[in-house]
């Protein structure tokens, strides 16, 4: 196999940080944020167009940032470490340390959803929903594509000319190392005839201070190559790595002046699941956005909220196929958790949508039914 067309991908998780307290400003959170934000411009407008106040649309999205939050957070904790979490119950508290989950996320919103409509007059509980779920499936696009800049919930390595290799935890893991100023990852060009799902990557290295020859070439086939096996070793590894191997490098002059190195690594490219759900969620968003705008306040309830469960989460399936299980315990059943928990939800989904199908076979009246003749007749 010859891989022409893979992407390495090592984007830096941060934007910039604050001068007052040298706090990050990632990515992700900046997408986590901007969910909300965009989204409560479109309910604005929705609302707008049925008549309602832009109150209820702030505080339906207060509701939402927390069940949000709080739901995800949660769903995590129960649904992928329940024993951990259980014994470390303040560990929950940690979100900046990572951890969230879609599925929590959902029951999260649907639980504010009915606290919410329970207190408006006019908006029933499918109503909401069905205008929730439209800017949801924007959401889901944004956060997703978030995890794709943080190199997480990566897919299952693929011998795709489209495959990506994720060279950010290759390059984290190197400048961890008090030796390495700095560790830039590259396609390496030509691409070469590989039997074992591999593309070359060139790894740049910037050492800290100014070393010898001999120390360089200490670090490489020292260091470096501990390096390598440990992040060869771990259940998803990005690059793959055997002792048996001799360690193709070059020392070059560094920018700064000193030595640098150009190491040829094997990547491992994967499947960019991430981006499989970002795309689906946006085209979603478009076509859940369109069904609305058809008949707006005529919309049959239920049915744009049943379509987003059977289509999104039908979806997320079938992508769980591609994907790496996130938890250890994943890899003894036959279905991942991710799969377990839509299925649910698609059934929810399914029974919803009969029921609004039979609701407006009801409300349509038959035209052909054979009216009894009158006198003028």
């Amino acid at each position: 196999m010859t891989l022409f067309n893979y992407i390495v991908w090592d984007p830096n998780k941060e934007i910039f940080r604050l001068p007052i307290n040298d706090h990050p400003i990632v990515w992700y959170g900046l997408l986590f944020a901007m969910a909300f934000i965009i989204g409560q411009q479109i309910m604005f407008y929705i609302f707008k167009s049925e008549n309602k106040t832009r109150q209820d649309v702030e505080t339906l999205t207060l509701y939402m940032v927390i069940a949000t939050v709080i739901g995800a957070r949660l769903g995590h904790c129960l649904f992928y470490d329940p024993l951990y979490y259980l014994q470390n119950p303040l560990d929950i508290l940690k979100v900046w340390e990572g951890g969230l989950a879609s599925h929590g996320a959902a029951i999260g919103i649907l639980t504010c959803i009915y606290i919410y409509s329970r207190k408006k007059a006019g908006q029933s509980y499918l109503w909401v929903v069905d205008r929730v779920a439209i800017i949801v499936a924007l959401a889901g696009s944004l956060i997703r594509f978030g995890n794709f800049i943080n190199s997480e919930i990566v897919g299952l390595p693929t011998d795709s000319s489209n495959g990506v290799v994720f060279a950010r935890v290759l390059e984290e893991a190197v400048e961890a190392d008090q030796f390495i100023k700095k560790a830039e990852a590259s396609k390496a060009s030509p691409a070469i005839d590989s039997l074992d799902m591999t593309a070359p990557v060139l790894l740049r290295l910037e050492f800290n201070a100014a070393m010898g020859q001999a120390e360089a070439t200490g670090y490489l086939q020292n260091r470096l190559k501990n390096i390598l096996i440990s992040l060869s070793s771990r259940s998803d590894p990005h690059v793959k790595y055997s002792t048996e191997e001799p360690l193709a490098y070059r020392l070059v002059p560094s920018t700064g002046g000193g030595l640098a190195a150009e190491v040829l690594i094997e990547g491992i490219p994967r499947h960019p699941a991430q981006l499989y759900e970002s795309i689906s969620s946006l085209l979603l968003f478009f076509f859940l956005l369109y069904l609305w705008s058809r008949k707006k306040a005529e919309t049959p309830e239920g049915l744009i909220f049943s379509l987003f469960l059977i289509i999104l989460f039908g979806l997320r399936f079938v992508y769980e196929f591609f994907k790496e299980n996130q938890k250890a315990f994943e890899d003894d059943i036959p279905l991942n958790m991710g799969q377990w928990l839509s299925i649910p939800l698609i059934i929810a989904g399914i029974i919803l949508i009969f029921r609004v199908i039979k609701e407006q076979k009801v409300k349509v009246p038959d035209h052909n039914l054979v009216r009894p003749r009158g006198d003028n007749e």
